[in-house]
């Protein structure tokens, strides 16, 4: 049967416990084990679909059109796989399905309530991945466990060791372990505290991640202590996992503490030494010291971290592959609507305008397009990037006067990004939003066609509007070239422009696919022209 390694986290959140989960599947995928990966998230939302990114970041898109954590974006790069709505379940999800069932009658006229129903409904998603074709499920709980939210996990936690049997579950805390620098002591009693509380549900971890600064003392001595106080059985059950240069260090780190040794020790799983050089000699490209670009990244979400988080990473993986480092400057484009784009995006070899909603920062994001095309700046316009192209270049070069996105005016005169009845062929949510992967059919001649490599090619959207195919004569017949449309539909999918080194505009989600042995080629066809740029 499948087994399962569960992460669960204490004391702070944003420890790294999805790197540190997907750095786990990598090192046992290196191993020839199957793995597979799922995160639930404790909040109430069903997705994180409608969250504002001030509030969650990052909504990461799979190829079945899911709305999910950033940390499933992750997993696919560390696994190199694709992953889908099963992999990402929230409270909101879980609660939502239980109340359907009771409302269906499913319960047969029995009170509802958290233990059992929603505790089960919480192993039957968990129970869903397993099956011949995996051989361990990593599961993240995500939080930390004093929140109030985690009790449903930690619960089912323990009823999934009862029911499948402790020696198939091995239950992993990351927890941090701070090191005091006046007076040089590492403390752990951040990890006791967390420890008591997962106790107190029942359980208790196989093994402690300790999240710790590169300056913190984890000899034997300290890893015994530990392991005592916290009822391991021996130190080589307390992992150091200690700050990186670059996340895709992790693997490397937990390979040299042993961790996928005593995984694979409590499962009985006999499975080669992982083989890293690969891995490792892409790190080292990452780590290397090429000469910096500076990429500018213009949006409204600046205020946020993880907002733009796949397209840093996209931006890194292209960046290692053409042996150069990326200096990424997110821009805010409400400064731009103030001041004007010179002044953040002079000496920028490439802009990038991403995905995004509303009107707010429109007229700084058209600004900062004007300025690419007219600089001969590399530009990628990712979503509403590649909408906002198309209307600067309806006003600016076709002169169609106050030319817009009907989601911004509603009544333009010139609505060359609306939402089309094209859409319904291609639909299959009930609602206008393009989302998850669809098919696009490119240009052999077009620059887009050149840097996959191929004719036909498929690709993530999160979209609600359309380049208007009512204006396509017009564009055409000037510098535009329309380089990818999807074939069912007929709805342009790429453009480009034919006089420019490289600009072009994307309605689907590129960043999501890319991968740091595999970097996307728009991205690497982006940077390859970028580091040219004198």
């Amino acid at each position: 049967m499948s087994k399962f390694v569960i992460l669960t986290g204490g004391v702070v959140s944003s420890l790294g416990k999805g790197t540190t989960a997907g750095s786990l599947g990598r090192l046992l995928k290196n191993r020839g084990v199957k793995v597979t990966m799922q995160k639930f998230d404790p909040y109430l939302n069903v997705d994180p679909g409608t969250m504002s990114p001030y509030q969650h970041g990052e909504v990461f898109i799979t190829d079945d059109g899911a709305e999910t954590d950033l940390d499933i974006g992750h997993y696919e790069r560390f696994l190199d796989i694709n992953l889908g709505r099963a992999n990402n379940i929230t409270s909101g999800r879980i609660y939502s399905s239980v109340i359907n069932k009771e409302r269906m009658g499913k319960y047969g006229g029995a009170t509802v309530q958290t233990i059992p129903h929603i505790t089960t409904e919480v192993k039957d998603c968990m129970l869903a991945l397993t099956g011949d074709d995996v051989d361990i499920v990593i599961v993240e709980i995500g939080g930390i466990v004093s929140d109030y939210e985690t009790g449903i996990y930690l619960h089912a936690i323990r009823q999934l060791q009862s029911e499948v049997g402790e020696e198939n579950v091995f239950l992993l805390h990351v927890d941090l372990l701070p090191f005091i620098g006046a007076t040089g002591e590492t403390k752990f009693e951040t990890v006791q505290s967390s420890i008591q509380r997962l106790n107190s549900f029942g359980i208790s971890p196989d093994t402690i991640v300790c999240r710790t600064s590169k300056d913190a003392v984890m000899n034997n001595d300290v890893k015994t202590l530990i392991a005592k106080r916290c009822f391991l059985k021996g130190p080589e059950y307390v992992v150091q996992n200690a700050d990186a240069e670059t996340v895709y260090e992790i693997p490397i780190t937990l390979q040299k503490e042993g961790l996928d040794n005593v995984i694979l020790k409590k499962f009985g799983m006999n499975f080669p030494k992982s083989d890293l050089n690969s891995w490792s000699l892409m790190v080292n490209n990452f780590k290397a010291k090429n000469p910096e670009i500076r990429i500018c990244i213009v949006g409204k979400y600046t205020k946020v971290a993880d907002a733009y988080l796949s397209v840093e990473e996209a931006i890194n993986h292209a960046c290692t592959y053409n042996q150069v480092k990326a200096k990424i400057d997110i821009i805010d484009a409400e400064d731009i609507e103030e001041v004007g784009a010179e002044k953040f995006l002079k000496g920028a070899k490439a802009i990038i305008v991403p995905a995004g909603w509303g009107s707010r920062g429109f007229k700084g994001m058209i600004e900062a397009i004007r300025y690419a095309r007219e600089s001969k700046i590399p530009y990628l316009g990712i979503g509403f990037g590649m909408q906002l192209a198309i209307v600067e270049f309806g006003r600016n070069v076709l002169r169609l006067s106050g030319a817009n996105t009907t989601e911004i005016d509603p009544d333009t005169e010139y609505p060359v990004i609306d939402v089309m009845k094209e859409q319904k062929k291609i639909l299959n949510n009930g609602v206008n939003t393009r989302i998850g992967s669809c098919k696009c059919v490119l240009d052999p001649a077009s620059k887009s066609a050149k840097l996959y490599g191929k004719e036909l090619v498929t690709e993530r959207h999160r979209h609600s509007y359309e380049f208007n195919t009512a204006y396509y004569d017009k564009y055409a017949s000037a510098d535009m070239i329309f380089a990818g449309m999807n074939p069912d539909s007929k709805l342009v999918e790429i453009v480009e422009l034919k006089t420019h080194p490289y600009f072009v505009g994307v309605i689907f989600e590129p960043e999501n696919k890319s991968r740091p042995n595999r970097p996307h080629p728009l991205f690497l066809g982006l940077i390859n022209t970028a580091k040219s740029i004198r």
